[in-house]
């Protein structure tokens, strides 16, 4: 039950207005919106709380142009701006905060070769005292605070060329040229804030601060090689000694991992390429600081037969410092020197078979492989990189391989026992059509050896912090399974509510809404359903709902907030903090409820959306952003109650100048008689009884968009507010697609819902345009093959032959695309042998004669999720039936654009578009008469 404190949230709104900054929607201004307004306009990145809440910085970015960092102090509102800051990071005391300086736009942008370089600058928060320092790579507060390092860039200093030597002597001994690393460190600063002391150290290739601040753990790669080693500062000592932890010539050390209690360090050795295998004669270290003990941990002989021991690795220490986790790698994955090509030198090689053959281009696509081609090359990277987990066990010494090339992943958590593996060897070819699907495997930490818990799990799972739970969803059930009496129960299947997703409407299996987490001692699970959270012991028992049922009684869905990132359980009886979504009415909030249950207790909840972004480590303050249509979302600040919020930024005080216009939930039927809803935003400067044109832009479910705040940016999309201050109406209908249907479905979904806006007095009827991209790019060249209701559309990156596009491949990844229509978002069901007629029937270019609407296509040539060439096929097939089509080609661009020049191109184009057919206003050359090539 939720219980509603109604003069609790009086009161509230109350302190919110006299909390200093503007609290609301800024009033509605006359202005329009013009393309200058929208590339000055300011997005808040990266915002961070320090650790005792008292203090807010974030980074302010315009879409063009210069940004800045503001540091603001919550209670007393000093604030302190870094122009072009980004990425602001505060020292765990709240002392000080720094952040990285990124190059004057201005600067960026005229010059021509040697493009300026990032810097730092460190604020003093009690003197407000700024430092800058130039070209910085990284940096890094120590915990206690009292330490910043920061490590400059490679110097831009040009060698010159190497003067000619002077002949030798015959019979005088020529000079052996020494070999060099291929890998030099940059200087490294290290400065003590208690007293701005400093160091500077020479050839600095990686750093890191141990967690109790007692060490600062560095390597050195030098020009010659000569003093290449892992050295230590002793933090806590007077005199900045720097001590050799290991120092051997020409040896490459990396992966620089302290463990999270105490002070070991793990690293990796190997030794510098020269004439053999980049990986050779790697080992892992670990150095215990306390005791000052260095060992070896792993050689490459401890890996089994057939693989080795490489130096690109990932290492990571379990909590409690007892087990280090790294990888090993295929023996036939070890790099080689690469062997010179032998070139033609003399008559007869231009007849030698080996040598012709040697710069043959070909590629071999067969039909058993488990990845296709394609795929395989753009995995090849990161099968190059990837290393397969194994675990050294401190206490014992023992090194037990967990992963191999059938079960690439195993997931541990900090029990000592299991962790999760997922083998997908047997389904890797079925990625093509279906999808990932994997057999779950809990692995033996200590021996390796597997218990194989599900097959063909195609969602998510999770083990219990204890180690002795499984739970797994299958089948549209969640189970759970017993490690100790190897049993595995259904914890769903006679429940009689479903905890399926109740909004699929695709080909492929009906998902979960995922778990929560587990509680203490393993003694419960909690899982989602879509409205609510429920508690199912593991040992036995009845399930608790909760949140006592008010979501789905009362539609809203509840979600736990993590205020935590380090909890690894619940404990019984533990308060939540929880999201509220009303999916009727589209609002959100947030509430309090528990682990056990009970009623739950609304601490903030409007007409808005509300979004969590942190809590302070070592305070009782949130941190959050709140916004609608006509709010952007701006940083506030609160106790976990919410009894005092406070408006921490104002980035953008501007949108008091322009018509940014209103949203209203608009709500309707399908043809087949399915409740819609959608949104309309109404024109800035509005006026009852007038009528507008309309766009109307559209994916899958747009309604939840009512309470959010349109990201305004130039790009491949259209600016709600852009448009609304310019004279439109804009129209954010939902869709539901039936399996076998979706271009059907689109139609029937969206003709009603213009229809509704035309009967409600708002939509022109003689001018409404229809935007989609991708997805709804497919679906605007279908829709417009089936009414003939709008005026004008535009298409992106369309989908036009459902009979090409099945067997194209989304070249960013390397996979067909033939999983796309059997079980993902083109909702066919089959394969094309299978149902021939529903890829034709769904395909606009067949019947492209029936299109009477005017049409703008764009795409970029190199995009790598939908073939660029299915434009082509529109455009030709439009072009060759005589209708109204234009295509815009993007030359070098993916599947949205990315340059600015041509972000800004369409972006315009769009609106030149929309006011020549919605408006009646003259058109450029580009629309009416065309622009030839012109040798480009």
């Amino acid at each position: 039950m939720i219980r509603k404190p109604y003069l609790r949230l009086v009161l509230l709104a109350l302190l919110v207005l006299s909390a200093g900054l503007t609290s609301g929607a800024l009033g509605a201004g006359e202005k329009a919106l013009t393309y200058q307004d929208i590339m000055r306009f300011r997005q808040i990145q990266t915002p961070v709380i320090s650790q005792d809440g008292l203090w807010v910085a974030y980074a302010l970015r315009p879409d063009r142009g210069d940004g800045e960092v503001i540091v603001r102090h919550v209670k007393d509102g000093t604030q302190y701006s870094i122009a072009r800051g980004s990425r602001p990071t505060f020292a765990k005391d709240a002392g000080w905060a720094a952040t990285i300086v990124r190059p004057g736009a201005l600067e960026t942008a005229m010059a021509k070769k040697d493009k300026p370089k990032q810097g730092l600058t460190l604020l003093n928060l009690s003197s407000g005292e700024i430092q800058e320092f130039a070209k910085v790579k990284t940096f890094a507060f120590s915990d206690d605070s009292r330490w910043l390092a920061f490590h400059h860039l490679k110097a831009d200093d040009k060698k010159p060329a190497d003067k000619p030597s002077a002949p030798k002597k015959q019979g005088e001994e020529q000079e052996e040229k020494k070999p060099t690393p291929k890998v030099v460190g940059t200087i490294l600063i290290l400065i003590d804030l208690t007293n701005g002391e400093e160091i500077q150290i020479p050839h600095v290739l990686h750093y890191s601060f141990d967690s109790s601040s007692r060490f600062l753990a560095f390597v050195v790669a030098d020009p010659d090689g000569q003093n290449n080693g892992l050295y230590h500062i002793r933090l806590s000592e007077e005199g900045w000694s720097r001590n050799t932890l290991l120092q051997k010539e020409m040896t490459h050390i990396s992966q620089l991992t302290w463990s999270k209690t105490g002070s070991r360090l793990a690293f990796v050795a190997a030794t510098l390429p020269l004439d053999g295998p980049a990986d050779q004669d790697a080992s892992i270290w670990i150095w215990d600081g306390a005791a000052d003990k260095l060992a070896q941990a792993v050689f490459d002989n401890h890996a089994p037969e057939g693989w080795y021991l490489p130096e690109k690795n990932r290492l990571s220490w379990s909590k409690d410092g007892r087990r280090l986790f790294f990888g090993f790698k295929p023996a036939a994955l070890r790099e080689k020197a690469k062997q010179p090509e032998k070139e033609v030198a003399e008559e007869e090689d231009l007849l030698d078979v080996d040598l012709i053959l040697s710069q043959r281009g070909v590629d071999v696509w067969h039909w058993n492989d488990s990845f296709i081609n394609s795929q395989q090359k753009v995995m090849w990277r990161r099968v190059q990189d990837r290393t397969y987990p194994a675990v050294y066990h401190t206490d014992s010494r023992r090194i037990v391989a967990l992963a191999d090339e059938d079960m690439p992943r195993v997931q541990p958590n900090e029990n000592p026992d299991v962790a999760l593996g997922f083998l997908d060897a047997p389904y890797r070819k079925m990625v093509t059509w279906y999808g990932g699907v994997n057999d779950l495997y809990l692995v033996d930490l200590k021996k390796g050896t597997r218990i194989k818990v599900a097959a063909e799990l195609e969602d998510r799972s999770s083990l219990s912090p204890g180690g002795r739970y499984v739970v797994f969803y299958q089948d549209q059930h969640w189970h759970l399974y017993d490690r100790r009496g190897k049993k595995t129960r259904s914890l769903t299947e006679d429940m009689g509510v479903p905890f399926n997703n109740e909004d699929h409407d695709y080909p492929s299996s009906v998902p979960s809404y995922g778990t929560v987490g587990w509680l203490q001692d393993d003694s419960a699970v909690l899982i989602y359903d879509k409205y609510d959270i429920w508690r199912f012991p593991t040992r036995g028992g009845e399930a608790v709902n909760i949140t006592g049922g008010s979501g789905r009684r009362e539609d809203y869905t509840f979600r736990v907030l993590q205020t935590d990132s380090e909890k690894e359980y619940f404990s019984a009886g533990e308060k939540l903090l929880l999201s509220a979504y009303h999916n009727h009415e589209k609002h959100w909030g947030f509430y309090s409820g528990s682990i056990g249950g009970g009623d739950l207790i609304p601490l903030l909840e409007e007409k808005k959306k509300f979004r969590f972004l942190a809590k302070a480590e070592g305070a009782d303050t949130l941190i959050y952003t709140r916004e609608s249509y006509a709010e952007f979302p701006d940083l506030w600040v609160s106790d976990s109650a919410f009894s005092s919020p406070q408006k921490v930024s104002d980035a953008n005080p501007q949108m008091a100048e322009f018509a940014w216009g209103s949203a209203e939930l608009v709500e309707w039927e399908s043809v087949d008689g399915i409740p819609l809803q959608g949104v309309l935003i109404k024109p800035g400067n509005y006026e009852p009884g007038k009528r507008y044109p309309v766009i109307v832009y559209y994916y899958r479910f747009f309604s939840q968009r009512i309470y959010e705040f349109n990201q305004t940016v130039i790009n491949h999309r259209p600016n709600f507010p852009f448009y609304a201050s310019n004279g439109y109406a804009v129209f954010l209908p939902d869709i539901r697609f039936a399996v076998g249907l979706p271009g059907f479905s689109a139609t029937k979904c969206l003709v009603p819902g213009v229809q509704k806006l035309v009967d409600m007095g708002i939509a022109d009827p003689g001018a409404i345009g229809l935007h989609g991209h991708s997805w709804s790019g497919y679906q605007t060249a279908f829709v417009i093959t089936q009414t003939d209701i709008f005026k004008c559309a535009v298409a992106g990156a369309p989908v036009s032959n459902m009979t090409s596009a099945y067997s194209g491949i989304r070249w960013a990844s390397g996979m067909a695309r033939q999983f796309q229509y059997e079980q993902s978002q083109s909702r066919i069901g089959a394969s094309l042998w299978e149902r021939r007629d529903l890829y034709i029937d769904n395909s606009p270019v067949f019947f492209a004669d029936r299109i009477n609407t005017p049409l703008l296509i764009i795409h970029g040539d190199e995009d790598g999720a939908v073939p660029w060439y299915q434009a082509i096929e529109l455009y030709l097939a439009m072009r060759r039936l005589g209708k109204d089509c234009i295509f815009l080609q993007y030359r070098g661009e993916p599947h949205h654009p990315q340059k600015y020049p041509n972000k800004l191109d369409w972006f315009k184009k769009m609106k030149e578009y929309f006011d020549f057919y919605l408006k009646g206003e003259p058109g450029p050359d580009w629309i009416t008469k065309g622009v030839g090539y012109r040798g480009k």
